[in-house]
């Protein structure tokens, strides 16, 4: 039976997720793992007790501004993936209010104790502002199962937006 609700954890507009299809379904920073397990359950009876999710924990997010008209707007989030991960498939994604056109967001994955990023990806914005890259945790090929994500990763997220204009500069 396919599973259409995907287990996840919204912080700051962002939000990381592992999936088995490809349709996302929102909810609001949730706190605990009991709680995630009963939101699941209660959508769909085919997820599997046993299956832990891959969440976001804690955001930050800091303003760098370029010049007068363009700021680059960096979040940092906790990504945890379980040792006994079976989805296959982890999403980020979010919006960027007041977006700079002609600029993508930018992802980087860092190992929590790695200097270097492990992973990047560059995604385009969406017609709404609104960006989502999916990629590959879990792969299961004739039988071997290879785990491309274990364990914690900070992830970093950059979105050029347009610099916020001070209320006494416009009078």
């Amino acid at each position: 039976m396919k599973s259409t609700v995907n287990k996840f954890f919204s912080n700051g507009g962002c939000v990381i997720s592992v999936s088995d299809t490809h349709k996302m379904c929102k909810t609001r920073h949730v706190k605990n793992m009991a709680i995630a397990s009963i939101f699941g359950m209660l959508f769909v009876a085919s997820v599997p007790y046993s299956d832990v999710s891959v969440f976001a924990e804690s955001t930050h997010t800091t303003m760098l501004e370029l010049d007068d008209e363009k700021s680059l707007q960096k979040t940092v989030t906790v990504m945890s993936v379980p040792e006994n991960n079976t989805l296959p498939w982890g999403t980020v994604k979010g919006m960027v209010n007041d977006p700079v056109q002609g600029y993508p967001v930018i992802i980087q994955f860092f190992k929590s104790t790695e200097e270097r990023p492990i992973h990047v990806a560059q995604v385009n914005l969406k017609g709404d502002n609104s960006f989502e890259y999916k990629f590959r945790v879990v792969s299961i090929d004739e039988g071997k199962i290879t785990k491309y994500f274990e364990g914690d990763y900070n992830v970093k997220i950059f979105k050029v937006v347009k610099t916020p204009k001070d209320i006494s500069n416009s009078i």
